[in-house]
């Protein structure tokens, strides 16, 4: 693996170098709202996200993460912004037909393809063509992807971790955002190579709480677990409606 990841922004970095010495680039002293007052709290207390973040974004069966995505999406455009949505899980007109449901005002830039470097160079585009604006990619889902090794289309448990490092690889050379959306084991981790949570700078998860003792027993609950830029360490208390997920409430973690 290059390890891109780790190496943002620098262009001619020498061994021996006094930390002080090093410039941040601008892209990086400053955070982009997603629109979306209830993820932005949980990621940043209400800051944004940090040009060039990577993060993966997973959840429970039923608890609405492809409609968190969804919004996610129609909150980025609304804010003067561009998202490209990319679905390998669902048809375009499926997807069509769940904006409607959420009653979207301002919808995405739709894709549906499989190849990284397809969704990459689509990504590209929009970014060459608006170069005011902030480019996010939500990606549903990443067990969809094809990284290209392989030109028979065959794929193995490694094609997760090069397709992960390709989008995190994209974001940190072009400054954008990345969001993927991935998938749990039965026990509510994520599942996939261990390789890729070390790669990602942020990750959240969306639940529902199933611990009877808890004073959040049956609410759908949103926490950023890990945010290499800095996590609120908030906990969002959330409900559903036919227009998609709302905040109802929020602790930090322990209490």
């Amino acid at each position: 693996m290059s390890n891109m990841n780790l190496s943002v922004g620098l262009k001619s970095w020498k061994r021996g170098t006094n930390i002080l010495d090093l410039d941040v680039p601008a892209q990086l002293e400053k955070t982009v709202k997603t629109g979306l007052g209830w993820f932005d709290e949980a990621i940043s207390s209400g800051e944004g996200m940090t040009p060039s973040t990577a993060m993966m974004l997973t959840g429970t069966p039923g608890a609405g993460k492809t409609t968190m995505c969804l919004q996610l999406a129609e909150s980025i455009m609304a804010s003067g912004n561009l998202c490209l949505f990319n679905t390998g899980e669902e048809s375009l007109f499926q997807v069509r037909k769940v904006a409607k449901r959420l009653n979207m005002k301002h919808g995405f830039i739709a894709g549906q393809d499989n190849m990284v470097e397809d969704i990459l160079t689509h990504a590209d585009a929009l970014r060459k063509a608006h170069p005011n604006k902030q480019v996010f990619i939500v990606l549903d889902s990443l067990q969809t992807l094809d990284d290209g090794k392989y030109k028979d289309g065959h794929t193995n448990s490694m094609t997760q971790v090069r397709s992960i490092e390709m989008i995190t690889n994209w974001c940190k050379e072009t400054y954008g955002i990345a969001l993927v959306i991935g998938q749990v084991t039965k026990g509510g981790e994520a599942a996939g190579k261990q390789q890729i949570k070390h790669m990602i700078d942020c990750a959240g998860h969306l639940y529902i709480d199933e611990q009877k003792t808890s004073e959040t027993y049956g609410e759908r609950l949103f926490e950023v677990t890990k945010n290499r830029f800095g996590s609120s360490g908030k906990t969002m208390i959330l409900g559903m409606q036919k227009t998609g997920l709302y905040e109802k409430g929020s602790y930090s973690f322990g209490g």
